[in-house]
C-alpha cells in the first residue's frame, strides 16, 4: 500500500465562492502540480474564460442581491428559483435531467472544459472535484477515475450526470442526507462514499490520535463554560472522547468571536452591527472579535472604517482584528489558525457550517439560498449550531447563551456529531478505491 504523502492525484477547484477553493485547499498535499482552477485565465482559452467569468459574476450578484435597495430581495426571490432544491419528503425518483443539466450538457458540447481535458490527459491520474462541472466535463469525455466532492448538505440535480447509472462519477458527500439526495438523482449506492467535510489537516492532527483537535476543544470547552454549566454533566465522557490530560483551565485568552462574511462579500452589514453591540465588552478586556474579510479587499475597507467610526482603533490586534489575505491559499492557512483559537463562529451556514465538527459552535446568520437552507436545518440536527438574534443586542443574548452553557453545549454535539476526518478518508478513497466507514 502507498503511503499517503505518495498519493497524487488532479484536484480541480472553480472560483465559485470560497467553499469549492476551501475544499480544495485541504487536499493540497494530494494536488499533482497545485490545485486546478477551471475558467481561470491559465486553465482556459480567453472565450472558454469570458464564459466562467460570466457564470461567477451572476454567482456573486445572486449572493449579493439582497443588499439592493427596493428592489433587492425580489431578484434574489427570482434568481433563487433557479437553484431551487426540491423537497426532500416524499421519497422519489428525481433522476430525471433537469434543464440546468441539459443546460450543462449543451455547455460541454459546444467546448465547455476542453482546455482542461486536455491538461488532465497529460498523466493519468484520479481527478478530484469540490465543484460538480469538471467532474461532469470529465465523465462525457471518458476520464475513468473521477471523484466529486458535495460541499454541502444537500444539492441540484445539476450536481449529477444526465445519465446517473451510466456515469462513472464517485460522490463524497458531508453527511447522510446529501448521500440520500444522491441516490434519489439516480447516483447507484456504490458510488456514494459519506467521508464528511474536507476539514484542514493542521486542525486534526493525526488520522489515529488527532491530537490537535482534542486538546483545542478540550480549551475552548473550558472559555465557553464560565457558570460551570457544562462540566458538572460531561466531564466523563470529555474525558472519554478528549483524554483526561487535555482537561485543563491554562488557556487563560479571553472570550473569541469570530464573524465570516460570505466569498462574496455578502452580509457585512451583520459584522458592523455585532462590533457595536460588542463594544463595551471588548474596551473592558474581557473578550476579542475577530473579523474574517477573505480575500476582499472593499470588504477589509469596510471593517475598518467600522473600527474607526466606533473607537476601536487602540484594540487592533488586541481586542479586536480584521483577517484580509489578497492570496486565497494564504487566507485559508490563516483562517485555519485562526479557528484553533476561536471559540464561537458566527457566519451564515455556508460550508462553514461543517466547521462544528472541530468542536466550534456556530452562531448562524441568515441563509442565503437552498444550500444554506439545508446546511442550518442539518446544522440544528445535529445540534451544532444556533440562529443569530438581533445582531444590534449580541451584548446581552451572547452572554445569556455563555453563561447558560448553551455554547458548550452546541461546540461539543457538533464535535460528537459531525464527521471529522473527511480529507484523510478522500485520500484513503483515492488511494485505495475504497474506504473504511467509521463514524468520524
Amino acid at each position: 500500500m502507498r503511503a499517503d504523502n505518495e498519493v497524487k492525484a488532479w484536484v480541480v477547484s472553480a472560483d465559485m465562492g470560497l467553499g469549492h477553493q476551501r475544499a480544495a485547499h485541504a487536499l493540497r498535499d494530494i494536488a499533482e502540480g497545485g490545485i486546478i482552477t477551471a475558467g481561470t485565465r491559465e486553465s482556459t482559452s480567453p472565450e472558454e474564460y469570458e464564459l466562467w467569468l460570466r457564470i461567477r459574476q451572476l454567482y456573486e450578484f445572486i449572493s449579493r442581491s439582497r443588499d439592493i435597495p427596493l428592489v433587492g430581495r425580489r431578484i434574489f426571490w427570482l434568481l433563487d428559483q433557479v437553484e431551487q432544491i426540491p423537497s426532500f419528503y416524499p421519497f422519489r425518483d428525481l433522476s430525471r435531467p433537469s434543464l440546468e443539466v441539459k443546460l450543462l450538457h449543451y455547455l460541454i458540447r459546444k467546448g465547455l472544459g476542453t482546455d482542461l481535458m486536455a491538461h488532465l490527459r497529460t498523466k493519468n491520474l484520479p481527478l478530484v472535484t469540490t465543484f460538480y462541472a469538471p467532474a461532469v466535463v470529465a465523465d462525457l469525455h471518458g476520464y475513468e477515475r473521477v471523484y466529486s466532492f458535495i460541499s454541502d448538505a444537500d444539492m441540484h440535480r445539476v450536481y449529477v450526470a444526465q445519465d446517473p447509472r451510466r456515469s462513472r462519477i464517485h460522490y463524497l458527500t458531508t453527511c447522510e442526507h446529501a448521500a440520500r439526495r444522491l441516490k434519489a438523482y439516480g447516483v447507484p449506492e456504490e458510488r456514494i462514499f459519506i467521508t464528511g467535510w474536507l476539514l484542514p489537516k493542521e486542525n486534526i492532527g493525526t488520522l489515529e490520535g488527532m491530537e490537535i483537535l482534542r486538546r483545542d476543544v478540550a480549551r475552548r470547552l473550558f472559555r465557553l463554560d464560565p457558570g460551570d454549566r457544562f462540566w458538572p454533566l460531561h466531564r466523563k465522557e470529555a474525558e472519554h472522547f478528549l483524554s483526561s490530560e487535555n482537561l485543563d483551565r491554562e488557556d487563560q485568552r479571553p472570550f473569541t468571536v469570530t464573524f465570516a462574511v460570505g466569498g462574496a462579500g455578502a452580509q457585512v452589514d451583520v459584522g458592523w452591527s455585532i462590533l457595536r453591540s460588542l463594544r463595551e465588552r471588548i474596551l473592558a478586556g474581557g473578550m476579542r472579535v475577530n473579523l474574517v474579510a477573505g480575500i476582499r479587499p472593499e470588504v477589509a475597507a469596510s471593517f475598518r472604517r467600522s473600527i474607526d467610526d466606533l473607537g476601536l482603533q487602540t484594540q487592533i490586534g488586541q481586542g479586536v482584528d480584521i483577517l484580509y489575505d489578497a492570496h486565497m491559499s494564504r487566507y485559508f492557512d490563516r483562517f485555519n489558525q485562526l479557528m484553533r483559537v476561536t471559540d464561537v463562529l458566527w457566519t451564515k451556514p455556508s460550508e462553514l457550517s461543517f466547521y462544528c465538527g472541530l468542536g466550534i459552535p456556530i452562531i448562524m446568520a441568515p441563509p442565503l439560498g437552498p444550500q444554506e437552507e439545508f446546511n442550518r436545518k442539518w446544522l440544528l440536527e445535529v445540534q451544532g449550531g444556533i440562529d443569530q438574534d438581533a445582531p444590534r443586542f449580541a451584548h446581552e443574548w451572547l452572554w445569556d447563551l455563555l453563561w447558560k452553557g448553551r455554547l458548550a453545549e452546541s461546540a461539543w454535539d457538533g464535535y460528537l456529531k459531525a464527521r471529522k476526518l473527511g480529507t484523510y478518508k478522500a485520500e484513503e478513497l483515492i488511494r485505495t478505491g475504497t474506504m473504511r466507514d467509521e463514524y468520524t
